[in-house]
């Protein structure tokens, strides 16, 4: 993992996956640099990364500080090795039928993930991602699409959110914005996934704030077949997702079926 400047949520993001690491077996190395180091500093570590056969997943945790392009520093990670699914060839993959990316990204992978755990049917179900973001949104539309769900996106721009996403059999959210979806925006019986993590004040609460999701919990649960938790759902098959690609790496580098 590559950590630049101290964000608290991306610390806490990368203590978690140092934890679940461990549980697991899997050998996590952490390379930390301040707020204002250049961008060459950070693509030196990615490449003494790329060039060690003993490290088959790299991650740069995001979001960078905003003087480094982001897309430069993520093109630079070594196609296989790319755990987290963000280089242009495997997203082009993910988007082309009969094609295979070498790597989901874990984040939309878990959403897909859950939904065959609960054995929730995608196939021509209407699904509507809400968000179209690189990481999130747009990867996830694409995944619903090759399980065959016929799928709208909805962003800021969309005219009418609200009646679009009240034809959905699935929802995913991710676009950040605090209880966004309300009751009323839901079919009774869809199924949600909501991706959003949101700090809302919140005197009572021992740090002063509490995390909700993109989704209304109190008003979804009463209408939604099923819905996942914030925090609690979505984060912990991230994580699961990300030690799944490292290992599927590592058969692949070592031609291990």
């Amino acid at each position: 993992v590559i950590l630049v400047g101290d964000r608290k949520d991306s610390a806490t993001y990368v203590r978690n996956k140092k934890k679940a690491c461990e549980s697991v077996g899997i050998k996590s190395l952490e390379v930390r640099l301040a707020e204002d180091c250049s961008e060459e500093q950070v693509l030196k570590s990615i490449s003494c990364f790329n060039d060690d056969p003993s490290i088959h997943g790299i991650l740069v945790q995001l979001p960078l500080p905003s003087h480094m392009d982001e897309q430069n520093i993520l093109n630079a990670v070594s196609i296989e090795k790319d755990v987290d699914g963000f280089h242009p060839l495997n997203i082009g993959r993910l988007a082309m039928r009969g094609r295979e990316p070498l790597f989901v990204p874990c984040t939309p992978k878990g959403c897909i993930e859950l939904l065959h755990r609960y054995n929730v049917e995608i196939k021509g179900k209407r699904a509507v991602v809400i968000g179209r973001s690189n990481i999130v949104g747009m990867p996830a539309a694409l995944l619903l699409q090759r399980e065959d769900a016929t799928v709208s996106i909805i962003h800021s721009r969309t005219k009418n959110p609200e009646e679009i996403t009240r034809e959905a059999d699935i929802i995913i959210a991710a676009v950040g914005k605090p209880n966004m979806v309300r009751g009323s925006w839901i079919k009774p019986g869809a199924v949600i996934i909501d991706v959003g993590i949101n700090p809302v004040d919140d005197p009572n609460a021992p740090r002063g704030y509490r995390l909700v999701g993109d989704v209304c919990y109190e008003e979804a649960c009463q209408i939604a077949s099923a819905i996942t938790p914030v925090p609690g759902g979505v984060g912990p098959m991230t994580i699961a997702m990300l030690l799944s690609n490292t290992l599927i790496s590592a058969k692949r580098i070592h031609n291990f079926e």
